[in-house]
């Protein structure tokens, strides 16, 4: 390649390895391979040195990613930088040279770091993009073998891996059957640590293990010496080898065959001088601390057949495709099928029928698909769900082309159609759990959403099951009759439409007069008319009423329930018609910000959930946060009201 073939390539790779790490990182699903991403980094970084340009925006710089959740933002108060990485034990033995060093393990979860104050665990962030994390300790405080309370007093400041181990992955998912969601213990610990209900992350078992101090018992210098020292406080750490040059190979073979019996994911090594001193006057460059290296396992590949291709339809609607092929022989087990994730990666590989491949383990335990070096295809996704029939759709985001079936009554998603039914801003079944719509769909109880109606039919069968009585009967019951009455939006909503959550359903149905009748008649065209309702949401809802098999279903539950009239305000009282509000932050006045913007509706305003030019106001007790909205209120001068100003307002 010439040098300017060099830089257009340089800008595909940064472009798709941002793709892929952001996906990665912080939305805990993957669009390549380890084996692909780690190919495509070692070509950009041949390609920066031969080119002597490194693009803005490329991964050979980036620490991590910007921090895009809920959870309250937290500085580290030292940068977190990434290892440099090998696949080659002659170049860890030279960074090693005669110094005594930590070999351990790479686990393969999400970085912690927890505080220590007067004994208490007070604090606990995740890694984030190294600069800024995202605060987790109430959902840390639940992981099962971390302390609470310690015997030291000082300070005390540690990094972890916090992991889920294969075999409650395993357990999750085999209850979930949710492949598209979680496809590997390291995508469920993100998951089960990064988000709003520590209750959530307290059920996937979820550990920590340390593997660095950071601040604390500073009159040692020996970082191995400190690990002895928190195993001592009731820390669990990572398994590690004091080694030396003439060792290492050794130390590294041990753990190559300790990972094939080992209950948890690991992606390598890590070697880190031990002596702290010598380690802090050796610095940093831009992105690598100097004084560690991390190591990554060659890949095992072997070359096999495509036999087939399954197209299976989970229970959120995505229907993944499998790689089937000829039997291998993979780290000492036989693998004959791979998850292949999502449509774009069937397009990018060329998949098709009768393709060599190469296949790996990623990880030395999931096997994926590393290459294909026939490219007969790429096969054509399915026009039907295997399990219903319905025609399938195809998606297409930021990042990844998914199959879908957009049959919420599909039997392969009949338990997450009635969990949502059942939710509280939704139809607000309590009592009908995931737990008892598993049992109940297995007992055949339940078929459809009318058949939730017709559940004392089976009153006797349904006491008699373990966690029921009369009591618990009884109050699933009224909780269901109770339900009989409800407001349309509430209806439309519960019935799970893709793209439509309770403020679109508020919208839909107040355009249409509460009539659902005249929503199931409704036109793409008309409905896109609608402020808030774009092509694809109008596109959702057309095709959800018009589907033979919804069509039917709500023929009979709309014989169950009754729909509530929605009293109509004086128009001298929508004082707050045609304005548009965006909520954040915490409330005072108001019970919750549901209830707030329940207001606002009340009112003749509409609540959005990102500040754009077409937001009238942001409502923010906090109006000097750096949060985004903030900032993005202020860019376009749109005013910021507390509660107050927003009470006086009204009053």
């Amino acid at each position: 390649m010439n040098y300017e073939e060099k830089m257009q390539r340089m800008q595909e790779l940064v472009e798709l390895l941002k793709k892929a790490a952001y996906a990665y990182e912080q939305e805990d699903r993957e669009l390549m391979s380890n084996f692909e991403y780690d190919k495509l980094y070692d070509e950009l970084i041949k390609l920066e040195e031969e080119t002597g340009t490194v693009l803005a925006g490329s991964v050979t710089q980036k620490v991590g990613y910007e921090v895009a959740s809920n959870l309250k933002k937290v500085t580290h108060p030292s940068r977190m930088l990434s290892l440099d990485k090998t696949k080659e034990v002659d170049r860890l033995k030279n960074f090693l040279g005669e110094q005594l060093g930590m070999l351990s393990w790479k686990l393969d979860g999400l970085t912690i770091v927890c505080t220590y104050e007067d004994g208490k665990l007070v604090q606990a962030v995740t890694r984030g993009n190294g600069e800024i994390g995202e605060d987790v300790t109430n959902n840390a405080k639940t992981f099962v073998n971390l302390p609470l309370t310690i015997a030291y007093k000082e300070p005390l400041v540690i990094r972890g891996e916090a992991v889920i181990t294969y075999s409650d992955f395993e357990r999750i998912n085999e209850r979930l059957e949710s492949e598209e969601k979680y496809k590997n213990p390291r995508n469920l610990c993100s998951g089960s640590v990064r988000q709003l209900n520590s209750e959530i992350t307290a059920k996937r078992n979820v550990r920590l293990y340390a593997f660095a101090v950071v601040a604390g018992n500073e009159t040692c210098n020996s970082k191995m010496e400190k690990m002895e020292w928190l195993r001592s406080l009731g820390f669990e750490t990572v398994e590690y080898k004091t080694v030396r040059q003439d060792d290492l190979e050794e130390a590294v073979a041990y753990f190559g065959s300790e990972i094939k019996k080992r209950d948890f994911a690991s992606d390598g090594l890590v070697l880190v001088y031990d002596d702290i001193a010598y380690s802090k006057s050796l610095g940093t460059t831009a992105k690598f601390p100097k004084d560690g290296i991390a190591f990554k396992w060659q890949d095992e590949i072997s070359e096999t057949r495509i036999l087939d291709i399954e197209w299976n339809t989970s229970r959120t609607g995505l229907i993944n495709p499998v790689a089937i092929f000829e039997p291998v022989e993979l780290e000492g087990t036989t693998v004959e099928r791979a998850s292949l994730h999502n449509l774009s990666i069937v397009e990018d590989l060329k998949i098709g029928i009768g393709d060599k491949v190469t296949v790996f383990k990623a990880n030395m335990i999931i096997p994926q698909v590393a290459q294909n070096l026939t490219q007969s295809g790429p096969v054509a996704p399915p026009c039907e769900c295997h399990v219903c029939g319905a025609e399938t759709v195809i998606k297409q985001d930021k990042t990844a082309k998914t199959v879908y079936c957009p049959n919420g009554n599909c039997p392969a998603q009949r338990q997450q159609a009635f969990v949502h039914y059942a939710s509280r801003d939704a139809m607000n079944i309590e009592g009908l759990s995931e737990a008892t719509v598993e049992k109940f769909l297995a007992k055949g109880f339940l078929v459809d959403f009318a058949s939730l109606y017709h559940l004392s039919e089976h009153e006797n069968e349904i006491k008699e099951m373990e966690g029921f009585g009369q009591k618990s009967y009884d109050k699933l019951m009224g909780a269901i009759e109770r339900t009989r009455e409800v407001y349309v939006h509430q209806f439309v909503y519960a019935l799970g439409i893709l793209q439509v959550g309770p403020m679109n359903a508020k919208i839909i149905c107040k355009y249409f007069e509460n009539d659902l009748a005249s929503i199931q008649a409704a036109t793409i065209d008309e409905l896109v008319t609608i402020e808030g309702v774009g092509p694809v949401i109008a596109r959702e809802i057309h095709d959800y009423f018009h589907l033979p098999i919804n069509v039917e279903m709500l023929e009979r539950l709309t014989q169950e329930v009754a729909f509530k009239q929605v009293e109509k305000v004086e128009s001298s009282q929508l004082i707050l018609e045609g304005k548009t509000f965006v909520i954040t932050g915490d409330v005072h006045h108001f019970a919750n910000r549901k209830a707030l913007s329940a207001k606002v509706e009340e009112l003749g305003g509409k609540v959005t959930g990102s500040v754009s030019k077409k937001t009238d106001y942001l409502i923010n007790n906090d109006n000097t946060s750096a949060s985004s909205k903030n900032k993005k209120a202020k860019e376009l001068e749109i005013p910021i009201l507390t509660e107050e100003d927003f009470l006086k307002m009204i009053d």
